[in-house]
Order: structure tokens, then sequence, then C-alpha cells
């Protein structure tokens, strides 16, 4: 939850040093994490592992933070599923006192993509510098990115020979927490009718990611129309390097 601001384990930190690992090669534009000291450590071990990015400024938004659970905040998960059960009620749809609903979640999860969508198009938007300069229907020279899959299809794949490449204008990495990016995700396939891996299964579909695990979206604005996103899931909750 939000309450307890813990800082990583060792094995926290020993997660989020093989996840940095794992995307050292991957040249990122901008990094935005909750502003919990967890995830925030997490992003910064990510960035010291990076070869191309050390320095990049991590930005904190209160967006990002975990889902709150008012009253089971700091008490043992069998806590919570004991006052889910006296409720009549199931996790994770069950409310403690004081916390968030899965609705309120959600909500936080929508403002926070749209705010990322905003951003992305605002960088398409921009004129290309100098004489000569390259230039692309949005008006600006897209970058090439690498990313540690061997492909984009529905595996994903950790690649061993550089992964592949994309032309975007952004590449974001986000750093938050397990329930939150559940909801985030459930507004992508609801709301949003986010394409998934053909071989995805329901259960793994409504799971909540391992610590460190990587998920990745790549999301198209035609025209920079902030409507109509179209988002693609490469891969969920990704832990080879686990």
């Amino acid at each position: 939850g939000q309450g307890v601001d813990e800082p990583l384990s060792a094995t926290g930190f020993r997660q989020a040093d093989a996840a940095g690992v794992f995307l050292s090669n991957v040249k990122f534009t901008h990094v935005f994490s909750s502003d919990l000291l967890r995830a925030k450590q997490t992003a910064a071990a990510i960035l010291g592992k990076n070869k191309w990015c050390r320095d990049l400024e991590i930005k904190c938004d209160a967006r990002l933070r975990e889902r709150k659970y008012g009253v089971a905040e700091g008490r043992p998960l069998a806590d919570l599923k004991a006052m889910a059960k006296d409720a009549g009620e199931q996790c994770p749809s069950f409310t403690p006192a004081g916390g968030e609903t899965l609705d309120e979640v959600r909500e936080r999860a929508r403002d926070f993509f749209e705010f990322l969508c905003q951003l992305a198009v605002g960088l398409g938007q921009k004129e290309p510098e100098g004489p000569g300069a390259s230039s692309r229907s949005s008006g600006a020279s897209k970058e090439q990115f690498f990313f540690p899959w061997a492909n984009h299809g529905s595996k994903a794949e950790p690649s061993s020979e550089g992964g592949y490449s994309k032309m975007l204008d952004a590449n974001i990495l986000v750093v938050s927490h397990g329930a939150y990016m559940r909801n985030w995700l459930g507004y992508l396939v609801s709301d949003l009718n986010c394409a998934l891996p053909a071989d995805l299964s329901k259960s793994q579909l409504s799971s909540v990611s391992p610590n460190t695990g990587v998920s990745h979206f790549l999301v198209q604005l035609e025209d920079g129309n902030l409507s109509k996103p179209e988002v693609t899931c490469v891969c969920l909750n990704q832990d080879s390097h686990l």
C-alpha cells in the first residue's frame, strides 16, 4: 500500500539490479516513478545499470502509487484475505476501510496514461532543429530504439543478438507497483482494446507482476489523435531476468 513507505530489502535491490542489467541497452527518453521509496530505489537501480541514460532525471508522480489499502496497510496479506472473507467478498475486489476502490485506482491509471500520451504528442509535434534535419509526417525526426526482445511477436522472448529496433518519438520507463499495474492493464484492455500476445492466458492477464517484472507496450497516436490511442502489449510481467 501507500501508508508504509519502506525501502527495498536486500532481495529487492538484487532484483532491481537484475532488471537494470536486462534493460541496460535500452535508451529511455523519460523515466517516471511512483513517489514511494521502494519504487524510486528500483528506478535508480535500473538507470544505474544503463549504458545510455544513467543521468536521466527520474520524475516522481503520486498517480503511480500503489493502491491504498486503508486499515490493512502494514499487515500480512492473510489479514486482508480474512477481512474480505468476513465481508463476504474476495480479493482483489474487496476494499478495506479507508482504502481505494478498484475504480479509483483505475482512474489514477487513466489520468497518468493520458498524461503520457499528451507528452508523446508534444514531442512528436516539435519541429526538427537545424538546417537539413530529417522530418516525418508528425514534423519531428524519430529515433531508433532497441529492446531486449527477439521480436515483438506474441512470446517476445529475450534476444541474445541485441533485440529488435523500433522508430519512436518517445521511449518511456514507468516504475510502479503490482496492484496498481494490474488495474492499469485492466484499463488498457477494457477501455482501449489493447492488443494482447496470442499466447497470454486469462490467469496471466489477471495476475500481479512479480517484483521488477517487465511489461512492454507500444502506443501509437495517429496524427496526434489523443482520443484513439492504439495500444499493443508486447509482453506482460516478463521475469526472465530473475
